[in-house]
């Protein structure tokens, strides 16, 4: 049942962020973005971006955390290494490793798509850039949800201590929610962005842990 739940949320969120993407190219299009950029759903995003406003202290504390994220993911190749070198057969790597490492080639390859497929463009011109720069999805917000949510369930495998698992847990939480939020109110993002970034997330969130489901269910054989 679990399996087919998470299977139906990452159909359901990929379907959003199809209606999403084609919204924001060919509904309410305006040149409100610096330099006269092209911005879908304009009145929706000028009313947030107006509301919040910029603080520029946000967007460098979301990118400490961002990081911080690229550390956990290291750790988790590490540690996937030194299984490889120990077992002698990468085959032999834990399976929910060999998963995760496929999660994040696929965030990679998501994050390079959209840096290519230009789809809008940020409300402001980054301090030591001349022109605007690709937006959607937020990247950054991707990056943080995807590489902390997949670390809470793996987190009761490979850390013995319960204490220590929970308060990891609440961290990588707390993590995420900060990164979703500071990443809005830091201005250099369109509300659709990071909306994308999350609906995105949510997707390989769901896959990764249905392959998890799988495993464990395989292991129980």
């Amino acid at each position: 049942m679990k399996r087919k739940k998470y299977a139906l949320t990452a159909g359901i969120s990929g379907l959003l962020f199809a209606v999403l993407i084609i919204l924001v190219r060919f509904v309410d299009v305006q040149a409100i973005g610096p330099e006269g950029t092209r911005i879908g759903l304009s009145h929706l995003n000028r009313f947030v971006f107006e509301m919040l406003g910029v603080h520029l202290l946000w967007y460098e504390i979301t990118d400490w955390l961002g990081i911080a994220a690229i550390g956990t993911a290291l750790l988790f190749a590490v540690a996937g290494l030194a299984q490889w070198v120990k077992r002698k057969s990468i085959w032999k790597v834990d399976r929910e490793i060999l998963v995760l490492g496929g999660l994040y080639l696929i965030l990679i390859g998501l994050y390079v798509l959209f840096e290519l497929a230009v789809v809008n463009y940020r409300p402001i011109i980054m301090p030591g850039s001349i022109h605007p720069e690709a937006s959607f999805p937020s990247s950054h917000t991707m990056l943080v949800c995807v590489i902390m949510g997949s670390a809470i369930p793996l987190l009761g495998k490979y850390v013995k201590s319960k204490a220590l698992c929970k308060a990891l847990r609440i961290i990588c939480a707390a993590i995420i929610a900060i990164t979703v939020i500071g990443r809005l109110i830091s201005g250099v993002h369109w509300f659709t962005d990071v909306l994308g970034g999350i609906l995105i997330s949510v997707i390989l969130l769901n896959l990764f842990a249905e392959s998890l489901e799988r495993i464990e269910k395989r292991n129980e054989q």
